[in-house]
């Protein structure tokens, strides 16, 4: 090959990639330019995760009410399947962490379920003991829409069975709610499940979906790929370094390769070309205000938190936060 015929297979290929990461930025900062925005009928700031366990007894009607009245915007809630078939609000499929017993939750008959333990220790705080009142029973999800029918809820699907995602479906679209619905699961094949089932109701994405779509944006090929989930929910990697929160004994190594993972999923771009795309944007589980501080300095749609009363108390100090959101969803 001649210098000359070099030097030009250079330049046409340094032409080519310049173009594709011109168009591939430009896109990123305009994605309804290629993408038509998500038609969502609401946009939660402010999401109760169990219902706000750090203030209540995790996913019991106490919680969900004593939320909705501090003015969170959208349950975040687990549920399971009884062996005579009743969808349950709980986390574990196995109760002994939360009720003290060994009890399976598939095995057992929904009137023999027990009532959970009167203090619960908060999972995203190990230090931190939730006391519960008078209300300790696991609700069926249809108290849940009873009581709330304009709540928007966030149901995570615990396990791989067809017949619990079939009864969840029925029982959203029953209630005329699948517009105000958001389901999934980490599993890709319960997700699929989920999304083959009932696609009208809107759909997280699983873990094997939040690693291909860090992929697509580190190798700038996210513009160009259609989406179809809704909401984007992601743990705060951060969050475990901290000393009050989790008292794990990382090595050197480990705490490095956290950062790591933080600085790849904290991506302000990111976020807000998802936003830009109409996919709500969620960070779990925050439950101090430097926590929030940060989330919304990234421009994330929402905050997922054990502690709704604390969450509502930084939201009322910053109102200027709504704006800021607002702003960034348009």
């Amino acid at each position: 090959m001649t210098e000359s015929a070099f030097f030009i297979i250079v330049m046409v290929f340094v032409a080519v990639f310049g173009g594709y990461v011109i168009t591939s930025l430009f896109l990123l900062r305009f994605p309804r330019l290629l993408h038509k925005k998500k038609d969502i009928k609401f946009k939660a700031t402010h999401i109760s995760h169990r219902g706000g366990a750090g203030e209540n007894l995790e996913n019991t009607i106490t919680a969900f009410r004593h939320a909705a009245e501090a003015g969170t915007e959208m349950f975040e809630l687990d549920c399971h399947l009884t062996r005579d078939g009743e969808v349950v609000v709980c986390h574990d499929e196995d109760l002994f962490r939360t009720t003290g017993q060994r009890v399976v939750v598939s095995e057992t008959l929904y009137k023999d379920l027990p009532l959970l333990s009167p203090h619960l220790n908060l999972d995203f705080n190990p230090g931190h003991t939730t006391v519960g009142g008078t209300d300790r029973r696991i609700p069926l999800l249809k108290e849940v829409y009873d009581q709330f029918p304009d709540m928007p809820v966030n149901i995570d699907i615990k396990v791989d069975s067809e017949e619990l995602i079939q009864k969840v479906s029925k029982l959203t679209k029953n209630y005329n709610r699948e517009s105000i619905t958001v389901w999934g699961n980490r599993s890709t094949a319960v997700t699929n499940k989920c999304y083959i089932e009932n696609p009208n109701i809107h759909l997280l994405f699983s873990l094997k979906r939040v690693l291909i779509l860090l992929v697509l944006f580190y190798t700038g090929l996210l513009p160009f790929v259609p989406l179809r989930e809704s909401f984007y929910e992601i743990l705060m990697p951060s969050v475990v370094l901290k000393p009050n929160r989790f008292k794990l004994r990382l090595s050197r190594t480990k705490r490095a390769l956290v950062r790591v993972i933080d600085f790849l999923l904290m991506s302000r771009q990111m976020f807000r070309h998802l936003n830009g795309r109409g996919i709500q944007t969620y960070l779990w589980v925050l439950n101090e205000n430097d926590e929030f501080e940060r989330a919304f300095a990234l421009d994330v749609t929402g905050v997922m938190t054990d502690f709704p009363t604390r969450l509502s108390q930084y939201l009322s100090d910053h109102p200027n936060l709504q704006f800021s959101i607002m702003s960034c969803a348009k």
